[in-house]
């Protein structure tokens, strides 16, 4: 029905625009750019994972789920968890299925975050946390990260406990990062759990990448130190760990008390999806590591391939200990701004990439920074190479009138 309003945007939305990785995958589609910019692999996943869901189809696991996730899947979330960190959860009453890691962040922003509550977040922060802690009415935090000598990006202890207050509710870390593809050290989780446990505050961890860590990196669940386990939120997901971002199969581990108000929030969004790739996952996750430690190695391997070539091009490649991504500074090579940058690249040489700039609460403090994306196949991955060796240098520096 047309009122003929002109349509209101809460003030909870207020700022909150499309996320710039529809922005950018558009863009590449519209100039038939490589698209090197969003965290998707162009491959298919374990032929044996495919067959899963298509023997839970065909056995008739059409219907909904349970709200909180099949048991089986829950169970083996549970004995993953065990197996490879040490973590024991409950399936029943601490695990619980969702769909994708970006509603298990939502529904626990909105069942922990009260209106006025304060959110520290780690800039560059992955756009979802944000969106979630202003629309659960809160308001976020940044402490930043920064690249050291050895371009591994850190943050400064005095920062985040200056910016833990009386009204912060939650710090969120995602380990290992996007877009930084840091892995945060047992030393780091150790000041972040001095920190939380100084405040009495929840941590809330987005783990997604937590398989694909490379050369010396560990990847370390920050619930696994002592006197963590009660106040972490462990967040993970199907996506990235069996490159099938689109099945959306998340989910939430964390204490009884915590996963009843997170339950009681996920029920309203989506209440269960996906039924026949939750059977299928919970194959998967019985496999160990005959699918993860393969995909980690290759992975590395690409990693190493695109941060030789764009190191070789002039940027200044930040080092990558883990994700999809290699993070660069395009100001070596003349470019200014991150966001224009990012805007002509796919127009001008065929390749699309993501400004940095846009994940900090004030963009200059990203400024120069891009991520490029190495989740893809080797012919891909030659083909975005060979445009930036052949194009790139024939981009223009300047910026457009109005930007500085």
């Amino acid at each position: 029905m047309d009122t003929g309003r002109t349509p209101h945007l809460t003030a909870r939305l207020q700022g909150i625009g499309t996320t710039i990785f529809t922005e950018v995958s558009a863009l590449a589609l519209r100039s038939g750019a490589v698209n090197l910019g969003q965290g998707f692999p162009d491959f298919d996943p374990p032929a044996d994972l495919a067959d899963a869901a298509r023997r839970a189809i065909a056995d008739g696991h059409n219907q909904y789920a349970p709200g909180p996730g099949i048991p089986t899947l829950r169970a083996a979330v549970a004995g993953h968890a065990t197996r490879h960190f040490g973590l024991s959860y409950d399936p029943d009453h601490e695990v619980t299925v969702t769909t994708g890691a970006t509603e298990a962040m939502f529904a626990t922003i909105q069942a922990l975050v009260d209106v006025g509550d304060e959110v520290v977040l780690f800039e560059p922060a992955y756009d979802v946390y944000p969106a979630a802690v202003a629309m659960a009415g809160g308001r976020a935090r940044g402490v930043p990260l920064g690249p050291d000598a050895d371009g591994v990006w850190r943050f400064d202890p005095e920062a985040l406990r200056r910016a833990v207050g009386p009204r912060t509710r939650a710090i969120v870390l995602n380990s290992p990062h996007n877009p930084c593809g840091k892995v945060y050290d047992r030393d780091e989780l150790e000041v972040i759990a001095d920190v939380a446990t100084a405040a009495d505050v929840v941590v809330i961890t987005d783990e997604v990448y937590e398989h694909l860590v490379y050369g010396d990196a560990v990847h370390v669940p920050i619930a696994s130190l002592p006197g963590m386990h009660q106040r972490t939120v462990r967040i993970s997901s199907a996506g990235k760990t069996f490159s099938v971002t689109g099945w959306k199969v998340g989910w939430v581990c964390a204490p009884a008390p915590l996963t009843q108000a997170i339950r009681a929030a996920k029920q309203w969004v989506t209440f269960t999806s996906g039924t026949p790739f939750q059977h299928a996952v919970a194959d998967a996750l019985t496999w160990g590591e005959t699918y993860t430690a393969p995909l980690a190695t290759s992975f590395a391997a690409r990693a190493a391939r695109l941060s030789g070539a764009l190191a070789d091009l002039g940027f200044a490649v930040h080092r990558t200990d883990g994700t999809y991504f290699v993070t660069v500074d395009v100001r070596p090579l003349g470019f200014a701004d991150d966001v224009d940058f990012c805007a002509r690249l796919p127009l001008e040489v065929g390749v699309a990439a993501i400004p940095v700039s846009v994940f900090f609460d004030d963009p200059a403090d990203g400024r120069g920074y891009v991520r490029f994306a190495f989740c893809k196949t080797d012919e891909l991955l030659d083909v975005g190479i060979a445009r930036l060796q052949d194009r790139l240098h024939g981009m223009s520096r300047s910026l457009p009138p109005g930007r500085t």
